[in-house]
């Protein structure tokens, strides 16, 4: 047991690429065979992240766990990883969402052996992100994550609709959405690499604890330019690259293409967990590395988080695609991650009891909302792929009535919707409290503003259970349409609970999240 929990995160990290050479070894005819044994090997993680979380102690300070192994020595770049509250939140997130994206692909029909390996490496990116601590392992997982999703949208997207691209030429919905995931993602990580490059010459290490010393104290001159100028263009560096992964606006527009042309569990995942990838580099990058960068900018920050807000709002409800509509709940939903961020980043090295306060309770919203938002955007994504299974078609004005056809479908529908919607209770409602509370004495007409966008959420989510459950039957589906069956409930059932418990009692999850963001302020 000691050796496991010495190597514990190394196992985490690691166990999803031992799985994915499994399932290629499998017989390519055996279907069935390959999708039960990656849905069993997918625990494995599950498991290992859950030993992680009941061996953690939330009160002791810094990064817990540590395994640190040279990996290029000449530029002082190691293997270092190691967990604190805020990585171990969604490494569990991560973990969880897996399985069950897995098992929402048993109906996934071509190249299912290659289509399993690709998810659990998209895992293993997305957990290194989370628990490595060198800046430059830190860009190759970043970076690494990129390649399974693109290959899960590409070829096994929608089939449906074509795109028109320059010169006229028209080309399939999912290899324009692919492409435009891609451009976009790493547009934005070329700045990225290139601040990380100077910041560990710079620096002489790319180790992240030791960079929130060395890196913060740096003074004079650099390149011919005041520290200062150097400083606010490497973190424009990583606050772009971060933007454009979460998206706040404008750099969202990538976003709703690649999840309408997703498979499935690639939306799942891709709302679950990917977007919050830019959201935990604010936190563990920007905001340790970049404090003056950081309260100086908060402002143009909270004012592009409340843009996402209002505008990811008014977009789903102007929305006919039910999945388009979903799609664009994600811009409004994670401006609140994003507002709550931007008010800790302001607040950062005053002195004032009040306003630390509220920054920590914004914080622990943000990060709360990072983790509620993977539960219910996963689980609405998969709710809109399992009525497309059954009609074939995502538009809400062709639905209309479909609660008799389906009532536990629908009553599932209404309840992860009104989790996504905040209704108290349920988990939404905790931490988009806990932001706008936090983040109303450090920004007031932002927060204010930011109301208009949680009153038009109420307006798309009622819109879309109305189109879908509610008025007159639409008689075509009489006959035609299916209850939500077993393995689809074993998908969504866990997310139900979860969305539940910690609307009903947060502190479990709050505890973790709150000693690891109290540390600053």
């Amino acid at each position: 047991m000691e050796l496991i929990l010495n190597n514990l995160l190394t196992l985490i990290l690691f166990t999803p690429v031992l799985a994915a050479l499994v399932v290629m070894i499998l017989p390519e005819d055996q279907e069935k065979l390959i999708r039960w044994v990656a849905f069993v090997l997918s625990f494995i993680p599950l498991a290992l992240s859950l030993v992680l979380w009941m061996s953690f102690n939330p009160g002791q300070p810094g990064f817990q766990f540590e395994q640190k192994v040279f990996w290029y020595s000449a530029i002082n770049s190691s293997y270092h990883v190691g967990v604190d509250g805020i990585s171990l939140t969604m490494v569990l997130l991560t973990t969880l969402l897996t399985p069950l994206a897995i098992l929402a692909s048993f109906t996934i029909k071509e190249r299912i052996k290659t289509y399993m390996a690709l998810f659990f490496l998209l895992e293993m990116g997305m957990l290194g992100v989370f628990l490595m601590l060198d800046l430059l392992l830190f860009f190759v997982f970043w970076e690494f994550g990129l390649v399974p999703m693109y290959f899960l949208i590409n070829q096994w997207g929608s089939e449906k609709g074509e795109r028109e691209i320059w010169g006229g030429r028209k080309v399939p919905a999912r290899i324009y959405a692919s492409f435009k995931f891609m451009i976009y993602t790493m547009a934005g990580s070329l700045g990225l690499l290139l601040a990380i490059q100077m910041i560990g010459v710079v620096s002489g290490t790319f180790d992240i604890p030791e960079l929130f010393a060395r890196w913060t104290a740096l003074d004079g001159t650099l390149f011919g330019m005041s520290t200062g100028t150097v400083k606010a263009i490497a973190f424009w560096a990583f606050a772009i690259a971060f933007a454009i992964k979460v998206p706040i606006w404008p750099f969202h527009t990538w976003l709703p293409d690649a999840h309408t042309e997703a498979p499935t569990a690639g939306s799942m995942i891709l709302a679950g967990v990917l977007l919050k990838l830019g959201a935990y580099g604010f936190l563990r990058l920007v905001l340790p590395l970049y404090p003056v960068e950081s309260r100086t900018y908060a402002g143009a920050l909270g004012f592009l988080a409340v843009m996402a807000i209002i505008f990811g709002a008014l977009a789903s409800w102007g929305q006919r695609d039910f999945k388009r509509l979903v799609a664009y709940s994600s811009v409004n939903h994670m401006g609140f991650v994003v507002l709550g961020i931007a008010a800790a980043a302001y607040t950062l090295g005053v002195e004032s009891e009040p306003l630390a306060l509220s920054a920590n309770l914004a914080l622990n919203g943000a990060v709360l909302q990072m983790f509620n938002h993977g539960l219910s955007a996963a689980g609405m994504f998969f709710l809109v792929g399992v009525i497309y299974e059954r009609t074939h078609t995502r538009d809400l004005q062709e639905y209309g009535g479909l609660f008799p056809l389906i009532p536990v479908y629908g009553g599932v529908l209404i309840f992860t919707s009104m989790a996504s919607l905040g209704l108290p209770g349920l988990n939404g409602f905790i931490s988009e409290f806990l932001v706008v509370r936090g983040s109303w004495p450090i920004f007031t007409l932002y927060t204010a503003l930011a109301m208009i966008g949680l009153f038009f959420t109420g307006a798309y989510i009622l819109k879309a259970i109305k189109e879908v459950l509610q008025g007159p039957l639409n008689e075509h589906w009489a006959g035609h349409i299916t209850e939500i069956n077993a393995r689809e409930l074993l998908v969504i059932v866990p997310l139900m609970v979860l969305m539940l418990w910690i609307g009903v009692t947060p502190a479990w999850i709050l505890n973790v999240i709150n000693h690891a963001v109290a540390m600053w302020f």
